[in-house]
């Protein structure tokens, strides 16, 4: 089974990505530009990062990181990618593993691509952290749990697709979701089908407002 070395320096939840020894470059300032302009729109949830060795193109100055990601853009199938790339400070905590964002892609080469932080008037997206803080509860009933990468090393959190029903007391009725997030191994048993868990909400939606709540899951509140 293929493992992660110790000191490889990748923050990672889920799977190990297929091209994990692959160099990653970076694209220049100018190329970024143009992406951001010009390039597919999608999203791309974070499976793994760490700080780059190299300089990014154009920054010198500034290692950058590298981003393992999983890649959404209408019209071809789901699939991962490695990109280097300077992000600020600020945009970098919204930018760890299981949290999405959005990309622009190059129609030509799909690996070629730019990632950045949304507005949330852009994606009605919100931090899992603000939603456990915030957010009202439900109970849902597992529906489906799918992995979203491969070659899992089986010594990180697994990043899994949830399909759930949800029930509120203040919702007149049920409603589906489905989630991408890591799944804590110690709480892999509670993802079977029929097994139901706590989550916060904000809003009834496909779930870019839910989280699922291991913690109070697990019974450890």
């Amino acid at each position: 089974m293929n493992m992660a070395p110790a000191n490889s320096g990748w923050r990672l939840l889920g799977r190990r990505p297929r091209s994990f020894g692959l160099r990653v470059g970076a694209i220049s300032d100018n190329a970024r530009r143009e992406l951001l302009m010009r390039g597919a729109l999608g999203s791309a949830t974070v499976l793994g990062v760490r700080a780059s060795s190299k300089a990014t193109a154009g920054e010198p100055a500034a290692p950058g990181h590298v981003f393992w990601v999983r890649v959404l853009v209408d019209g071809i199938p789901p699939y991962e990618t490695r990109v280097r790339q300077r992000v600020p400070a600020a945009n970098l905590e919204w930018m760890q593993p299981g949290d999405v964002v959005c990309c622009r892609v190059d129609p030509g080469d799909r690996d070629r691509l730019v990632l950045y932080v949304p507005d949330f008037a852009e994606t009605g997206r919100v931090s899992i952290a603000k939603i456990l803080a915030d957010g009202r509860r439900a109970d849902a009933t597992v529906l489906a749990a799918t992995p979203v990468a491969a070659d899992y090393s089986g010594r990180d959190d697994p990043v899994l697709r949830l399909d759930l029903e949800l029930r509120a007391w203040d919702e007149p009725t049920p409603w589906l979701v489905r989630l991408v997030q890591p799944v804590p191994l110690s709480a892999i048993g509670l993802v079977d089908l029929g097994q139901h868990l706590e989550v916060a909400f904000f809003t009834v939606d496909h779930g870019e407002s839910v989280a699922v709540d291991w913690a109070a899951s697990l019974g450890e509140d």
